[in-house]
């Protein structure tokens, strides 16, 4: 009953409210043959009702077709499958394939953006870019020099751009947009370089700017009003400043470079701000809001209904872009519309989106240390601070002093890689890094454009575990619990796709696509990728046949030793130390991989 229940209520969130929404995009992401969202919907599920490919039978799938996509980069997001043509994206330079599904994968047609060079220097953690996004016959790219594009999905024609950012500021992109409405909202990158975070709407027929809500500053740029909320209670004037010494949030941080989702029925969007600037706590007392915090907003007019801040000062750049997942479940014997986020300070939170209450907020992997717990007593003036454990707190323990032990590292428990959401089982599959870190802060000056980070950074694997630097697991939302858990040998870093056909796909660094059981985790298949994944799986259908489909090209901040030839251990954030073993497994690479089963 339970489960027939959840699936009844993610058909409605995904489809009972198209008159408010953009009708058409709404209508073809609850078609399973296509695939138009970089998240499959706007609820952010990743979930498929396709079940030709099912736990019987993905033992047999084989390779259908592959395209390389010229670009020895890391690849993250996935392709999008409209009708029978495939739409491909590139790391920098962003580059756009439009492939004939119906003709052997021909290209139809390509879009070479001519961007500066320069740009790459200002990209933390390689030149990745997650992804297309398609309404209303276009197709739309932010490319990593933040210039927004509206390409004809049949012909390739450039209808119109807009630029959204300064790169010389250190201001970039990376992430993917979202068509809502007569909208296509977009965010920022630039979190290591000072820059002042927002997220910004533009018409999506003619590319006008029309309204930019900032993650921290004064009310009026956050378009907070007064019935703005926090945990139940009115932020009050200036939230924001008052949490920041002087104007240091004009360079506070609080980027909005991952996934966005959309509630039709509320008309409410929802994503995370990243970390506040610079990594240097001591440099910036106060709680710095809105950093490190859940929006969320109207789609029309960009104001805020609600925040919630998971990481007040935070102290570790445990970012809080990653994916808000809606749907609608059972907790304590009452249905609820929920949110549900894997941050990256380790924490998986349970929220009502329609008004922001904390519902659940547990640790999704064991070894996470920097807090103890997350204050759930309402009457407390705790309520919703995380506990933070002195012995790994890096400003406590001082400027050029290195805290040691602390779980997990700055790429968190779980970075931008999107877990899924099978309304079948009522569980999340989530993609986690099972990694802890060294961290030394020290002082360091804001020059527009140069990096303002200021920490050395050391990571390996959390200790007496399995030795491996990441899990894949399921977990239970309404009790915060997991349910079962993969051990991977590094961080697995690509997005997850849970199918109606009681299967949850997954990549890892070394280059394997994993198919498991959603009930058990039992693994049902493996094939390994010329190089290793990143990408989000994603699956669609043509002409009655079900396919699977990943990008693979290793990168990103776990592969950035790779991606960047580099070899220091401190360089990449100190990913690159980390990771070192990863060269032992896989090389550069840029490949599409389709699968299906045999005729």
């Amino acid at each position: 009953m339970r489960n027939t229940l959840m699936a009844t209520a993610a058909l409605l969130l995904a489809g009972g409210f198209a008159a408010q929404a953009n009708d058409k995009v709404l209508e073809m992401t609850q078609d399973p043959d296509q695939w138009v969202l970089q998240t499959g919907d706007y609820a952010n599920q990743r979930y498929s009702k396709l079940d030709q490919i099912n736990k019987d039978n993905v033992g047999d799938l084989q390779v259908a077709w592959t395209f390389s996509t010229g670009v020895l980069r890391g690849h993250e997001g996935s392709p999008l499958v409209v009708g029978d043509t495939m739409y491909v994206h590139t790391p920098f330079p962003n580059v756009v394939y439009a492939l004939d599904l119906a003709n052997d994968g021909a290209i139809k047609w390509r879009y070479e953006p001519k961007q500066d060079t320069d740009v790459i220097p200002v990209m933390c953690c390689d030149t990745v870019n997650r992804g297309l996004a398609y309404a209303n016959d276009m197709v739309f790219l932010h490319q990593a020099d933040t210039t927004v594009v509206a390409l004809d999905a049949k012909t390739g024609e450039v209808k119109w751009s807009a630029v959204n950012g300064d790169p010389t500021k250190g201001e970039t992109n990376t992430a993917t947009v979202l068509p809502v409405k007569d909208k296509i909202i977009v965010g920022i990158s630039g979190g290591e370089f000072g820059v002042q975070g927002h997220v910004t709407a533009y018409d999506m027929n003619t590319g006008e700017k029309l309204w930019r809500a900032y993650s921290v500053g004064p009310d009026d740029q956050l378009m907070f009003d007064e019935n703005t909320t926090s945990l139940g209670k009115p932020v009050g004037a200036d939230s924001s400043i008052n949490t920041w010494e002087g104007d240091q949030w004009k360079i506070g941080g609080g980027t909005t470079w991952g996934w966005y989702s959309y509630d039709p029925e509320t008309n409410l969007f929802y994503y995370g701000s990243g970390n506040p600037s610079t990594w240097n706590p001591t440099q910036r007392p106060g709680d710095n809001k809105w950093s490190m915090t859940i929006f969320a907003r109207d789609a029309d007019t960009g104001v805020a209904k609600w925040v919630y801040q998971m990481t007040p000062h935070d102290e570790w750049d445990y970012d809080g872009v990653n994916e808000m997942i809606l749907s609608d479940q059972e907790i304590d014997g009452e249905m609820r519309k929920v949110l549900v986020h894997f941050d990256r300070n380790g924490f998986g939170y349970t929220l009502d989106r329609v008004t922001g209450e904390l519902l659940v907020a547990k640790k999704y992997d064991p070894a996470v240390n920097w807090a103890t717990e997350v204050v759930m007593d309402k009457d407390s003036d705790q309520y919703g601070r995380p506990q933070v454990v002195a012995e790994y707190s890096t400003e406590q323990n001082g400027e050029d002093e290195n805290s040691t032990g602390i779980c997990p590292a700055a790429l968190g428990s779980k970075d931008q890689q999107p877990a899924a959401f099978s309304p079948k089982t009522g569980l999340h599959y989530v993609p986690t890094n099972h990694v802890c870190m060294d961290y030394e802060p020290f002082r360091v000056s804001y020059t527009a454009g140069q990096p303002y980070v200021g920490a050395t950074l050391a990571m390996y694997p959390a200790p007496d575990s399995h030795g491996g630097m990441g899990n894949f697991i399921a977990w239970d939302a309404t009790k915060g619990e997991i349910k079962w858990s993969l051990p991977e040998r590094f961080s697995v870093w690509s997005g997850a796709l849970a199918t109606a056909g009681d299967v949850v796909f997954y990549g890892t660094l070394e280059g394997y696509l994993k198919a498991v059981d959603a009930e058990t985790g039992d693994e049902l298949y493996k094939f390994k990728t010329p190089s290793g994944i990143i990408g989000n799986v994603m699956t669609y259908s043509l002409e009655g046949k079900q396919y699977v489909a990943i990008l693979s090209g290793v990168g990103g901040w776990a592969g950035i030793g790779l991606a960047a030839g580099l070899t220091n251990p401190n360089d990449g954030l100190g990913a690159v130390g980390g990771y070192a073993s990863l060269n032992n497994y896989t090389a550069l690479g840029g490949q599409l991989t389709v699968f299906a089963l045999p005729n």
